[in-house]
């Protein structure tokens, strides 16, 4: 009875997600697995449950697509096949989705492994019905409050969840993130930290958007010894001695490359791994950092790690590079979704370079945005003032976004306010100077929104194919 079910289910899913790539009406990314899920709950179980090497989740607020993407390249160098939510459906119907597509119709995997990006709220859920051998915590910041809640909520289900791991599971955690460090400690399962040692990049970081500020074992603040932005760093509580745990690997060197990326040397219990990554930014560094400790606790190879991470390509809207058009003019996507993210990506853009930018930024407040964009005040959008040469703001909430950058001390003369997405496209790529890049700034819907419109002009590929 169970194997009809599981067939059927599979038979159904798959149907209704050709239905819908056909209709027009999406990747068909999460569909088949709400249809799956609805006859038969079990199905991720049984078919992760069959994975001989089992299943990896990568978990956090920011990074999670990039982390698991660089994760999977690592892995595709040992020729592994590997189910993965590429295209980002991160909930358990995408989960699923992906687990039905890499299945036969009794629903037995092709694949060995699984990886999954999972959002915030679904970890705790997908831990119960996947049983993962590897689990990769990032960091946790304040995101949808109207959706997920203070990150304490979330932290506090992460270590329930956890806490049911066996011996046989390894938890690969940020250290620089007391919230992080709190959860891993006094895990049955086996822990590995990762964490950033190039105190250069310290920064006088804008406290007011640092979450988890209070020692989770006394209630005392934690006193810094280098703080790289919120309250990511090298931390220790003066009460009761709790402290930022040592890194088994670590991120010794950051030599940043401007808009092209970074060097990077990683010190792990083996020896030390040179990369070059092309990808900008401290957060990148870091999400390269977290990718190479995970792929390290699975054995691969360094030579495998540092190939990989040398050809990666952004996951789509996450630095993402495409011209408008053949020979057209370079366009930088990076989404922007909560305080930590948009002030890291403006810190990113106004550090590697010395040009003035040219800059849109497109704010929804849709359900997958977060409907409360009180978040633009926490953001740190003053780095932006006498940097931008111009400013083009779209979305639904565009005018609350040109208020902010007005506070923020940017021009008014360098702002065009422009409610409809695609015209705003066309208006800052039209006053876009020859040789210049236009960085985009898109919430998470305004992003698949104007992947959509690149996609009708033919400039880019649908986001679930790339």
């Amino acid at each position: 009875m169970n194997q009809l079910r599981t067939t059927a289910a599979i038979t159904l899913a798959r149907a209704a997600g050709t239905l819908s790539r056909r209709l027009r009406l999406g990747g068909g990314t999460t569909l088949p697995g709400q249809v799956a899920r609805s006859l038969d709950p079990a199905i991720l179980t049984t078919i992760c449950a069959a994975l001989p090497a089992g299943v990896i989740l990568v978990a956090g607020t920011n990074g999670k697509t990039t982390t698991s993407r660089m994760l999977a390249a690592m892995l595709e160098q040992t020729g592994e096949p590997l189910l993965h939510n590429r295209a980002g459906a991160n909930l358990l119907p995408g989960l699923t989705t992906v687990a039905i597509a890499g299945a036969d119709w009794r629903g037995r995997p092709r694949a060995r492994r699984a990886l999954f990006e999972t959002d915030e709220a679904a970890l705790p859920q997908a831990i119960a019905e996947t049983r993962p051998r590897l689990v990769v915590l990032l960091n946790l910041f304040r995101d949808q409050l109207d959706r997920y809640g203070e990150i304490d909520t979330i932290a506090s289900h992460w270590r329930t969840a956890l806490q049911t791991l066996p011996t046989t599971t390894t938890v690969v955690f940020n250290a620089d993130d007391p919230a992080m460090a709190a959860i891993a400690r006094n895990l049955t399962a086996r822990t590995l930290a990762f964490g950033l040692e190039d105190s250069r990049h310290a920064a006088a970081a804008a406290t007011h958007i640092a979450d988890s500020q209070f020692c989770h074992a006394c209630g005392h603040r934690y006193e810094y010894q280098h703080l790289f932005y919120a309250h990511i760093g090298h931390y220790a509580c003066p009460q009761c001695g709790q402290r930022r745990p040592d890194p088994q690997v670590a991120l010794t060197v950051l030599e940043p490359k401007g808009l092209d990326g970074s060097e990077l040397q990683i010190d792990h219990p083996t020896g030390k791994l040179s990369v070059q990554l092309p990808l900008p930014g401290l957060y990148n560094a870091q999400n390269a950092l977290a990718a190479t400790a995970a792929a390290l606790a699975l054995g691969v190879a360094p030579a495998a790690i540092s190939a990989a991470l040398a050809a990666f390509r952004a996951a789509f809207g996450r630095i993402e590079r495409i011209s408008a058009g053949p020979g057209g003019p370079p366009m930088l996507i990076a989404l922007i979704k909560n305080p930590v993210g948009a002030s890291e990506t403006v810190r990113m853009l106004t550090t590697a370079t010395t040009k003035p930018l040219h800059v849109l930024i497109a704010i929804n407040d849709r359900f997958a945005d977060g409907t409360d964009v009180s978040w633009l005040w926490d953001a740190d959008f003053e780095p932006l003032a006498g940097k931008v040469a111009r400013v083009t703001v779209s979305g639904t909430r565009a005018a609350d976004m040109a208020l902010r950058l007005d506070y923020a001390g940017v021009a008014a003369e360098t702002m065009t306010v422009i409610d409809d997405l695609s015209a705003a496209l066309d208006a800052a790529l039209a006053a876009l100077p020859t040789g210049e890049t236009l960085a985009i700034l898109p919430t998470y819907t305004a992003m698949l929104d104007l992947r959509a419109e690149i996609t009708r002009r033919g400039w880019a590929k649908p986001f679930w194919e790339s």
